[in-house]
């Protein structure tokens, strides 16, 4: 046996390599090697440094390989690369990618299916703009010429293929499996080094590779005829499928952790969902039960979704003007009347914030871009920071964010100038649906994408130059999209019954300058007598970055400065901190009060509602991203000691705020007054159950009994936003009046006043404003001075019924 020939001598960088893979194709890669030769020759030059093939033999055991070694000592541009054994496809263009010069990397079939020919048509494709970095053949582009079909059983698996593939890998792309593709050089060869599969699946790793790069690919059309001796058997798309599996593993896992991590964070709520409380909820998660319980009565009863009369008697409640969270109400109607708005509250913190989690991965993976575990860190920092797990234990409004990342990637997407139509509705789409999810966090995404964008223009103004024409042309699709789709409801609630114009928060709503390095009250770390001071209640807590990971993201920014997104990422970070200072800025531990930015915002429209210390949430996906890149250069950095040293810092900063499982404490039981149904006689169909003291934001244990009656009464008082006063500004709870009052005051300590005719004439026409039916006081402290306060104001001793004092007021 003749010795092998010396390895040939690496010849430089050229314009073009062409990867041929190649198993039993002694008869036909003579001839397809030499029109692809004659092909080059003429398109490209004959010199050495204008192309190269190379041929890979995937372990032939016939000739195949003898075929190429004739060809390369016919022409030195042709270099034949062995495998030991046949392994695949994908392990063959991976070794062929692996020794390829090319600045361009072209893969073809040996079979020639798509004449090299169509090679002009790619080259044209990459040569446009804006610039793809990638053109593949698409047997499926409606401008394709199929000369020769294959048999129907083929063509109807080769359908059914690629509907599954773009359905859960690459969406978008008709046809991934056409052996005919152009890439850029460097970037083909990052990917298949990148790759793991060995099968057909490869293409499918390659594209979704670029996918998550953020590297634009384009289909082009191509002349293709059908092949007799295809390697492709049935078998081998069930093969396909193992592949795609595995492709898709990866993700899934990062997927399972978020889940994980909900619900371990929820664990003692699920643990006890008939009994248990979230501690730190004050009164939202009754508030937030109700919702969920109001909407689906309302939907099961075909009534109107954004209003009710349950509430707030006689003028009910505009629950467009509050957070239902209609695009998760609605259709969890069914989930709801099933198991209880307790199981469907629990169940929407819980898969809510680990979808946050997983688009803020997905997002990162496309465009920062990061590996796979550095992108699941930044969006597990991203859906479980601080503030949102402060947020956690109250508002799902502030914790199902998985929207607002798929919005960034449409509005990035548009930046692109590819698809502008479609991504426009996508967007316009996506934005309808984020209103009737929570409009707050949408304005401060909002503001948080504007600033980012001024900072992306300001630091490079040429791509800027180039992506305001279709993003500009996209926002306008989306705007023509989403507003009829939100108007009426917009409509209803800014001008519909018992809409408001602005909600008062008090002068403290901005966060002090310390809270943004301190720890949260459920951090690792945290120390809840701390957090509590400096925020306006444990669900407030809306910065608690801690110092160390602060530290960190400033650190990261002077590592990557050179980067345009990461200036843009710390400026947004910057100016959402300032932000959330509030109007006036107290300096700690002095006197010292300075204006701050947010006075700027603070009585512009829609602004005059928000709770400004909520801007400094904007950080936690910025934190996140920064995270995501120092990770994905850590773990890209040569030294050992380096790479242990910065992994170090990481965790540093990311253990002290690691969220702690959320406390539960046990409810306060439902009288059995109602349970037992005993109010029926009490209170009649128009009138309305008072209980003592009314429902209000610090008490609202009476919506629980309502929920627990299915909605049989209506209630005075309540826990809503609504209007108040002639101006109609927006107030927690009703409208107070004098008997409310009363009865509040004395309820948490107050003397009880000397009742004459005005106070029983006051308690009278409030009575009558409420349309009451029956004053119902359980047992709770203080009760005895209630009874008698209001025995004297109702001129009438209560009758006792089961664990309750009732006083029927309402016409006999």
């Amino acid at each position: 046996m003749p010795a092998p020939a010396a390895p040939r001598p690496w010849l430089g960088p050229v314009a073009l390599s062409v990867v041929v893979p190649a198993f039993c194709e002694e008869d036909r890669l003579g001839p397809s090697l030499e029109r692809i030769r004659a092909h080059l020759d003429q398109r490209l030059g004959t010199g050495p440094a204008d192309w190269e093939v190379i041929v890979v033999d995937d372990g032939s055991p016939d000739g195949t390989a003898a075929v190429a070694r004739a060809a390369a000592a016919a022409d030195p541009r042709i270099r034949l690369v062995r495998s030991d054994r046949n392994r695949g496809k994908g392990h063959a263009l991976r070794l062929g990618v692996a020794a390829s010069a090319g600045r361009r990397v072209l893969l073809t079939d040996a079979d020639l299916a798509t004449p090299v020919e169509e090679l002009d048509r790619l080259e044209k494709t990459l040569a446009q703009e804006p610039a793809s970095w990638a053109a593949i053949g698409s047997r499926a582009h409606p401008d394709s010429l199929i000369e020769r079909h294959q048999s129907a059983l083929r063509e109807l698996l080769g359908r059914t293929g690629n509907r599954l593939i773009r359905a859960v890998a690459v969406p978008g792309v008709r046809d991934t499996q056409c052996g005919f593709k152009l890439f850029d050089g460097d970037r083909a060869r990052a990917a298949f080094a990148a790759s793991r599969l060995d099968g057909w699946a490869i293409d499918v790793e390659i594209l979704q590779y670029f996918r998550t790069q953020g590297w634009p690919v384009a289909e082009v059309p191509v002349r293709w005829a059908h092949q007799e001796g295809s390697k492709i058997r049935p078998a081998d798309y069930l093969r396909v499928l193992g592949d795609l599996a595995r492709l898709k593993a990866g993700g899934l896992a990062v997927a399972a952790l978020y889940l994980l991590g909900a619900v371990l964070l929820y664990h003692r709520l699920w643990s006890d969902l008939g009994g248990g409380y979230l501690r730190d909820a004050m009164q939202d998660q009754n508030q937030w039960e109700w919702f969920f319980a109001v909407t689906a009565d309302n939907v099961s009863h075909l009534r109107n979704p954004l209003f009710t009369l349950f509430q707030g008697a006689p003028d009910g409640v505009n629950l467009m003007g509050n957070t239902v969270m209609l695009g998760l109400s609605v259709p969890l109607t069914p989930v709801t009347l099933a198991f209880g708005p307790t199981f469907t509250l629990a169940l929407v913190f819980t898969l809510g914030i680990a979808a946050t989690a997983w688009t803020w991965y997905r997002l990162m993976r496309r465009w920062l871009p990061a590996g796979r575990g550095p992108a699941a860190v930044g969006g597990a920092l991203a859906a479980f920071a601080p503030p949102m797990v402060s947020h956690a234990t109250a508002h799902p409004n502030f914790v199902v964010l998985f929207v607002l990342p798929l919005i960034i990637d449409r509005a990035l997407r548009l930046c692109t100038g590819r698809n502008v139509v479609r991504d426009g509705v996508i967007l316009g789409l996506l934005s309808a649906y984020q209103v009737f999810l929570g409009e707050e966090p949408f304005l401060l995404a909002a503001v948080g994408m504007l600033v980012f964008a001024a900072g992306y223009a300001a630091f490079d103004r040429e791509r800027a130059r180039v992506s305001w024409r279709p993003l500009g042309r996209g926002l306008a699709i989306g705007a023509a999209v989403a507003v009829p789709l939100v108007a009426f409801p917009l409509w209803w609630q800014f001008f519909g019954p018992q809409s408001y114009h602005s909600v008062l928060h008090g002068d403290n709503a901005g966060n002090s300058p310390r809270a943004l390095i301190e720890y949260a009250g459920r951090s690792l770390f945290g120390d809840e007598k701390t957090a509590e001071r400096l925020s306006m209640n444990p669900t407030e807590q809306n910065a608690f970055y801690g110092w160390p990971l602060l530290a960190l993201g400033g650190a990261v920014t002077v590592w990557l400065w050179r980067r345009t997104a990461v200036r843009a990422l710390a400026l947004t970070a910057v100016a959402a901190a300032l932000l959330s200072l509030g109007p006036l800025v107290r300096v700690p531990h002095t006197d010292v009060v300075l204006p701050g930015p947010w006075a700027l915002l603070a009585e512009a429209p829609l602004f005059e509602s928000v709770i400004e210390g909520r801007v400094a949430m904007i950080c936690a996906p910025v934190l996140g991203m920064l995270l995501a890149l120092a990770l994905d250069r850590i773990l890209r950095l040569r030294g050992r000691d380096q790479r242990v040293l910065g992994l170090l810092a990481v965790a540093a900063a990311l253990v002290p705020v690691l969220p702690t499982p959320l406390p539960v404490r046990d409810r306060a039981p439902v009288p059995e007054f109602v349970t037992s149904g005993a109010w029926k006689p009490y209170v009649k169909e128009g009138e309305t159950l008072v209980p003592v003291p009314l429902p209000d934001p610090a008490g609202a244990d009476a919506l629980h009994w309502q929920v627990e009656a299915d909605f049989g009464f209506r209630l005075a008082g309540g826990y809503f936003n609504g209007p108040w006063g002639p101006e109609r500004i927006g107030i927690y709870g009703a409208a107070p009046r004098h008997l409310s009052n009363l009865l509040r005051d004395v309820r948490y300590g107050a003397d009880l006043p000397e009742i004459g005719p005005q106070w029983r004439e006051q308690a009278r026409q409030d009575l009558a404003h409420w349309k009451a039916g029956a004053v119902v006081l359980p047992d709770q402290d203080r009760a005895d001075e209630l009874r008698v306060l209001l025995t004297e104001l109702l001129g009438a001793e209560p009758a006792r019924v089961a664990d309750v004092w009732v006083w029927r007021v309402g016409p006999t």
